[in-house]
């Protein structure tokens, strides 16, 4: 299976306002949409990390870039990607004339660590902290933006390392996380094989048995990431052909 790794970062909605607080602001208010200002991208288990931005590209050819990856992806990680990153991205492929991407699983951690942890925050910074896998890059906040978007090149420079650095934590905390991810694409259907449904290794071992209400399977726990699946067929005594993960 092809994972990859995805993080972008976008420029603000600029709009007219008449104050700081609680404010209704109406589409005639708003100057200029957000974009895409540069992503930053890796295939899990290789360390290249790939990036562009409208500093170094045309924003088409930014976005022709990361196009192109999206349609060799079997499944996307990110954290919230499911409703900023994807939906954003698309957007953009949208307004420059580009059909959809070939279709693929997403991975979202921060879904995992909502639906699974009781942390006191759910951003990436502090789950990684928290795990003891370093931590974001330091910034200068708003003004990071906004240098950026007036082509400053030392910003630029602190931007791109921001980025990739957020890749770099999404690996780890994937890493860390897998074993949690509900609904995670089943290896054993890419790449064939009996393998753990979460990693793809084949060091696992029968743990009880799982139960729906028509049938009984058997269990398994993978020794190699802590994954649990079982057999996709209600067979007790031959080795499965393949798993499903336990609900």
């Amino acid at each position: 299976m092809k994972i990859l790794l995805l993080d972008i970062e976008t420029a603000p909605n600029l709009v007219h306002v008449w104050g700081l607080w609680n404010q209704n602001v109406g589409i005639n208010q708003i100057m200029d949409s957000g974009y895409v200002l540069c992503w930053a991208a890796k295939w899990y288990g290789n360390d290249t990390i790939h990036f562009d931005s409208v500093y170094k590209s045309k924003p088409k050819r930014m976005l022709e870039r990361i196009y192109d990856m999206l349609e060799e992806a079997d499944a996307v990680i990110h954290y919230n990607g499911t409703k900023f990153d994807i939906p954003t991205l698309n957007k953009e492929f949208l307004l420059h004339g580009m059909t959809p991407p070939a279709p693929y699983k997403q991975i979202d951690l921060l879904r995992t660590a909502r639906t699974n942890f009781r942390f006191p925050s759910n951003k990436l910074d502090y789950i990684a902290q928290s795990l003891g896998l370093g931590k974001k890059v330091k910034h200068i906040g708003h003004e990071l933006w906004i240098r950026c978007m007036n082509n400053d090149d030392e910003a630029w420079q602190m931007m791109e390392d921001y980025n990739k650095q957020d890749v770099v934590l999404l690996e780890k905390v994937y890493e860390k996380l897998k074993c949690w991810v509900k609904g995670h694409p089943n290896h054993g259907v890419y790449d064939g094989g009996v393998c753990c449904t979460n990693c793809g290794g084949t060091n696992y071992q029968r743990r009880g048995w799982s139960y729906t209400q028509a049938n009984k399977y058997q269990r398994f726990a993978c020794n190699d990431c802590g994954t649990w699946f079982r057999g996709a067929k209600n067979n007790l005594f031959d080795e499965p052909k393949r798993f499903v993960a336990v609900s």
